[in-house]
């Protein structure tokens, strides 16, 4: 697979994607969204060969539930598809617009970055959601998951490019790089004659390799150690059915809960019921020592454990004095993704969001809302945790830049 000859392809495609008419991008997108419940027994067969294959490796069912498609999930692409036809098309939109006292009139205006490469792990359905919002932002998009996906990758690439093809627009607005070699990635890496920004979703490795590696601009989506702080003034029912969402629905994605910070005040009442009601679920908790003395089978907690994205069934809790304390703890050791407080205090409630350094911060809600499709982007690209560009759920204003129109009559400089 030759990258250049795709990389010159992909940008030839973004010059015409980035005239092409909003009209004509929602007809493709509701054309492929029914050509992928059309072919949802052939994408789901592709997929189980790649289920098959890391169960015979024995991948962790967490990591195994990133990786499967159910005929639910495949719908959820379709109407994430469904739901981007339905936001305002951002190409074109003046962001400002003023006239300087010479006359000159002056617009900035959103424009395509033109290519993306978005280098991934494990769910097939980033294929997909990656493509809906790249395409309604006016990019072309070269896409690179990984081994453990690559049948279903292959298989949904081909649905997107046939729904192209039926609509008359380019194919090559999308390709999946079918080969899975270490090399390829590198080679990726370096495209930057051709693709303009670079995006990674995945693990911490995935993101630290695309940061080492790429001479091409990167949005950084981070890893998520989200927590959860039990305020001395918490609805403590309220809050087992918080942390029971956030943890157990599921483990294996970067919303998920993995830590909780627990007020001293109500430790002693709390933490007997959080072990009652987790234990269905056989999350081991690993505690600080005072924890640990309210509920001795409490596995002993390190400094490590406090930092750790688990994406599984084990979760850690630290006990503090005040919010002051729980503030600190969360921005030492969290990823800057999404962390919550449960609290009926409202002080409290409003420090936290405040002083909290999180691309999402909560009051009495579960960590698992931080996503593009809950906020109502339709699809997302991915959870940005850097502060520069974009930050949070990405959608389609977060896949553009923009540029300055300016027009004259016959004005030159003194």
């Amino acid at each position: 697979m030759n990258l250049m000859i795709i990389g010159r392809k992909a940008q030839d495609a973004a010059s015409v994607l980035a005239l092409t008419e909003t009209a004509k991008k929602r007809e493709a997108l509701l054309h492929i969204a029914g050509l992928l419940r059309k072919e949802t027994k052939s994408i789901l067969a592709a997929n189980a060969a790649d289920v098959a294959a890391a169960v015979e490796k024995k991948v962790k069912d967490s990591m195994i539930d990133r990786l499967r498609l159910t005929e639910a999930r495949i719908d959820a692409m379709a109407v994430g598809l469904e739901q981007i036809t339905e936001l305002a098309d951002p190409i074109g939109e003046k962001i400002a617009q003023w006239i300087l006292p010479n006359g000159l009139r002056v617009r900035k205006v959103r424009v395509p970055f033109g290519v993306i490469g978005i280098i991934y792990e494990s769910r097939p359905n980033v294929t997909v959601d990656a493509f809906g919002l790249c395409f309604m932002s006016g990019n072309a998009v070269i896409l690179k998951g990984g081994s453990d996906a690559i049948n279903s990758n292959i298989a949904l690439g081909a649905i997107l490019r046939k729904g192209l093809e039926d609509c008359g627009i380019t194919p090559d607005a999308v390709c999946v790089i079918e080969d899975t070699a270490r090399e390829t990635t590198k080679e990726l890496m370096r495209l930057n004659q051709f693709i303009d920004v670079l995006i990674p979703r995945g693990g911490a490795n995935l993101i630290k390799t695309v940061l080492e590696n790429s001479t091409i601009p990167v949005i950084e989506t981070g890893t998520g150690n989200c927590h959860i702080y039990v305020d001395k003034k918490a609805d403590l029912a309220k809050a087992i059915d918080i942390i029971i969402n956030a943890k157990t629905q599921r483990m294996g994605v970067c919303n998920a809960c993995e830590s909780l910070v627990v007020h001293k005040d109500v430790e002693a009442k709390f933490l007997p019921m959080l072990a009652e009601a987790l234990a269905p679920y056989h999350v081991e908790i690993r505690a600080d020592e005072a924890a640990r003395e309210i509920v001795p089978q409490f596995a002993e907690a390190t400094e490590e454990d406090f930092g750790t994205e688990y994406l599984d069934a084990i979760l850690s809790i630290k006990t503090v004095d005040s919010v002051e304390e729980a503030i600190e703890h969360i921005n030492r050791y969290h990823t800057k993704h999404s962390d919550a407080i449960i609290t009926k205090d409202c002080k409290a409630a409003d420090l936290f969001l405040r002083a909290i350094d999180s691309a999402c911060v909560y009051v009495n809600a579960s960590t698992r809302f931080t996503d593009g499709f809950e906020f109502g982007f339709g699809a997302e690209i991915g959870i940005s945790t850097q502060k520069l560009h974009a930050r949070g759920p990405m959608g389609l204003a977060e896949l553009t830049s923009y540029k300055y129109q300016i027009v004259g009559n016959g004005q030159v400089r003194s």
